[in-house]
């Protein structure tokens, strides 16, 4: 089996998603289309040299619909031989992508992919492609369970209390604050122009994050999903609009285009977990892409746990016991969003920035999944190894 090789990689600032969002007024398939222009451009080479195009979306409807992989990268000007295709794995969809793209590339089915992902929540509505009457729910084997019960859940079984998920929550809008200041995203980054009253203004920042906590403020919120519950608005993660893109390659077409190799994918897993308790798959999920790889958690110099809710890392922790100096080192969900079918390729993209930026060798992308699914993936920087 051959390597696959992460060679590129960008993302659009996190915009909220909602109709005063910043990048509200972009459509999923020009957004998306986007970034496929620029992790070509970013890595010079043609666009014809890519051999498919696979793109995370949960809510392919409407504008999101129609196989939006395909008519992105039609719309960004590639040839028409190149393939497209959108997948969904929920939350977990782009990471899935780029586990798709690398198992092709190590299989010799192809040698050049990008893997990327799109959702803007604030014009195609989370679930508005799922409806089931309550007469088939009532004969469904596992109960249907709202996200925010699941991580109240979670927060029960694990013990964690509402300052505990506050704290954590207010930690991850200080660092990814302090990440922008410091201009460590700016790399990683394509800023969007966007037309608003009028003017051309451009959009280079993830909009969701709060330079100013007030802990006060953030304790008088009330309960989100369950009374007297601990799981609030400020302890989950945001509505989003984003996309990302990573161009992934074999040893051999990377040298052979003179493509700098930034990252081995070392090994990738998906699993499944409790459909009710639904977002605990990380931890079986991290367990399982350690034995695989034959690794420790200490191994990892950066990891990437995706904020869905803070009692979902938190438990996570508690099972894992991660350095969690080293866990969402720039901060989260939480503070820039979390635009569900492009998450897993921005925190992938967050990822390979980190491990360059600090001389770290491994990283560990984990993420929680609706409906109780889980994906892992491990990745070493080049020229750590």
């Amino acid at each position: 089996m051959g390597e696959a090789y992460i060679v590129e990689a960008v993302r659009t600032p996190i915009g909220r998603g909602r109709e005063d969002g910043a990048l509200h007024s972009v459509q999923p398939v020009d957004l998306l289309g986007m970034v496929l222009s620029e992790v070509v451009a970013r890595a010079g080479m043609p666009k014809a040299e890519v051999q498919d195009v696979i793109a995370g979306c949960v809510t392919p409807v409407g504008e999101q619909g129609g196989n939006i992989g395909r008519l992105a990268l039609l719309k960004a000007g590639f040839p028409v031989e190149v393939p497209g295709l959108q997948l969904n794995r929920a939350c977990g969809s782009s990471q899935q992508a780029v586990h798709n793209s690398a198992q092709a590339i190590a299989a010799g089915d192809i040698d050049l992919a990008i893997s990327c992902g799109v959702e803007m929540m604030g014009r195609v509505a989370m679930g508005s492609d799922f409806s089931l009457d309550e007469e088939y729910s009532a004969t469904f084997p596992f109960e249907f369970v709202h996200q925010g019960i699941s991580a109240e859940m979670i927060a029960k079984k694990w013990d964690l209390t509402r300052r505990e998920l506050d704290e954590f929550s207010a930690a991850s809008h200080r660092k990814a604050a302090a990440a922008t200041d410091a201009g460590w995203y700016r790399q990683e980054i394509l800023p969007v122009t966007i037309a608003q009253n009028g003017k051309e203004m451009q959009v280079d920042r993830d909009e969701g994050i709060r330079y100013s906590i007030d802990p006060a403020k953030m304790a008088s919120l009330s309960p989100a999903f369950q009374e007297n519950g601990v799981v609030t608005a400020a302890n989950s993660s945001q509505v989003s609009d984003g996309a990302a893109a990573l161009l992934l390659a074999s040893e051999s077409k990377a040298d052979e285009l003179g493509l700098r190799k930034r990252a081995r994918i070392v090994g990738r897993v998906a699993i499944g977990s409790d459909p009710e308790f639904a977002l605990t798959g990380p931890i079986p999920a991290t367990q399982a892409i350690l034995t695989k790889a034959g690794m420790r958690i200490e191994d990892m110099d950066a990891m990437e746990i995706n904020e869905a809710f803070a009692s979902v890392v938190l438990a996570w922790a508690r099972e894992i016991d991660p350095p969690m100096d080293r866990v969402n080192i720039q901060g989260g969900a939480i503070a820039h969003g979390h635009p569900i079918g492009a998450t897993g390729a921005v925190l992938m993209t967050k990822l390979l920035h980190i491990l360059e930026r600090t001389g770290g060798r491994y990283g560990l992308q984990t993420m929680c999944i609706g409906f109780g699914m889980a994906t892992a993936t491990i990745i070493e920087r080049v020229e750590a190894a």
